[in-house]
């Protein structure tokens, strides 16, 4: 964050989709609270002096203002709640300030957008639970985040909701053929919202067929690195699938042959261009001319598959300011699209709630 000049990082508390029951939601729900006491510990023992939790935009301004870095905290699946609602408020009181309702797979509250591989629906939008779940959120000031939802769930989570909403990591479908995308309906009614919709750094939803092009060469040579290692590289749909343990031990050899293999990445652009920055710039070009430069955001879903060539990490972030200078963004323009456009809305999501709570 230093290197790079990032000043604020969202955390977040993400757990996979599970079985639909007791024993799913118990393990989700206990990996939450473990994530939540991560992130707490980080910012009260490990580095206090260097990094303090913000629950506010004021918190935010004032910490930054004092020289330190600043940690923000999103739940990414409301899985984890269970069918348990007070968990909403619990989840806010220990410093979540945005939550989606599901991931790669229906949940309880919501459809995914994965639903679109083949056309099987659970709720043909939001349960009735997941309704209760976004008047809950209103209340008490979380944002409500449609990144990962259905098209049908968004709709409805627009209809129900009385704050603006957020889509957290989604870039512009237009650009890129991709269901984790926005297209060009829904971001008119983000647009009418008066949320934010935030591009994100994932190649696969950058541009789909130059990033495979990439990744296809890569595997070639992690697959060598990982031989050599006796490791035997998964899909990612097998590796969701391993026990919470076993999928720790995988995941941190899979990262250890990545590293190992970066050296030899230079041999892959030869074969492949990878996705850069230019490429990610032009979907927040796109939807800043279809939304307007109040309702853009940026971000990366780092550890979480995104990454562009030039911003792999919060070392590189300066990259993505440089190219948005080259492409005449201002100054006051820069500022809203790295984080002002979002405090806007938390502020807003904040104020509704402090009025709700009144009434």
């Amino acid at each position: 964050m230093k290197k790079g000049g990032l000043d604020v990082a969202w955390f977040t508390v993400y757990a996979g989709q599970g079985d639909l029951n007791e024993n799913g939601f118990d393990k989700a729900y206990s990996k939450a609270i473990t994530s939540f006491k991560a992130i707490h510990k980080l910012t009260n023992e490990i580095a206090p002096e260097e990094i303090e939790l913000a629950v506010s935009s004021e918190d935010a301004r004032r910490i930054h203002k004092s020289g330190k870095k600043v940690a923000m905290i999103g739940v990414e699946n409301g899985y984890q709640i269970g069918m348990d609602i007070n968990r909403v408020k619990e989840f806010y009181d220990l410093g979540a300030r945005y939550m989606s309702l599901s991931h790669n797979g229906h949940s309880q509250l919501c459809d995914s957008n994965t639903g679109e591989r083949d056309s099987i629906w659970l709720h043909n939008g939001l349960s009735d639970l997941g309704k209760e779940v976004i008047v809950e959120m209103n209340k008490w000031g979380m944002m409500v985040d449609v990144s990962h939802a259905s098209k049908e769930a968004m709709r409805d989570m627009i209809e129900i909701s009385k704050a603006p909403i957020i889509a957290s990591h989604s870039s512009a479908r237009s650009l890129c053929e991709h269901s984790r995308n926005l297209d060009d309906e829904q971001l008119e009614w983000m647009k009418k919202n008066g949320g934010v919709v935030q591009a994100v750094a994932f190649g696969a939803y950058v541009d789909v067929e130059k990033s495979k092009k990439f990744a296809d060469a890569s595997k070639i040579i992690l697959n060598e690195i990982a031989l050599s290692k006796n490791f035997v590289i998964l899909p990612w749909s097998e590796v969701r699938k391993l026990e919470e343990k076993n999928k720790e031990t995988y995941y941190n050899t899979y990262m250890e042959i990545r590293k190992l293999a970066k050296p030899r990445m230079h041999e892959v652009s030869k074969i492949a261009e990878p996705v850069n920055i230019a490429d990610f710039v032009n979907h927040i070009d796109y939807l800043v001319g279809k939304l307007g430069i109040n309702y853009v955001g940026i971000s990366s879903d780092f550890d979480g598959g995104g990454g562009v060539d030039g911003w792999n990490d919060a070392s590189e972030t300066i990259n993505v300011t440089i190219e948005l200078v080259k492409r005449g963004y201002t100054e006051v323009e820069i500022e809203k699209l790295w984080g002002g456009n979002l405090l806007r809305v938390l502020d807003e999501v904040q104020q509704i709630a402090k009025e709700i709570q009144a009434s």
